[in-house]
């Protein structure tokens, strides 16, 4: 079993940055990835980003590359989501999840590939 908790989300306004924290805690195998996403109302949550805990492998939705950064601290068991150059688009509320599979594959943005969803965190970009 795995808990997630996310922290860091906000009311910013357009441009600005906020810095997203997902602390786990539980039984967590390097093989593990840790994956970011997102739902704003009215609409289907979203895969925003993702890291793998061993190794450096990362992976971004097109909507969010180059302005948003996934990163880890192994020892804090925690994972970041940084967001430079917010839109109001990018309003919703972010959730961080797991995804235990191991071995070979190629979907890493796959709603049903994650289990242990964090609460989740509401971000809100004014223009």
């Amino acid at each position: 079993q795995v808990t997630l908790v996310e922290s860091g989300g906000g009311l910013v306004q357009a441009g600005d940055s906020l810095r997203l924290s997902c602390a786990a805690s539980g039984r967590i195998f390097s093989y593990y990835a840790m994956g970011w996403f997102r739902q704003a109302p009215g609409k289907e949550r979203e895969f925003v980003a993702r890291i793998k805990w061993s190794g450096t492998s990362t992976f971004y939705a097109d909507s969010v590359k180059g302005r948003f950064t996934v990163s880890k601290d192994n020892a804090k068991i925690t994972v970041y989501l940084q967001m430079n150059s917010l839109k109001p688009e990018d309003t919703a509320v972010y959730y961080c999840a797991v995804d235990k599979r191991l071995g070979y594959y190629t979907d890493y943005v796959g709603r049903e590939n994650y289990d242990y969803w964090g609460q989740g965190t509401q971000v809100t970009v004014s223009s």
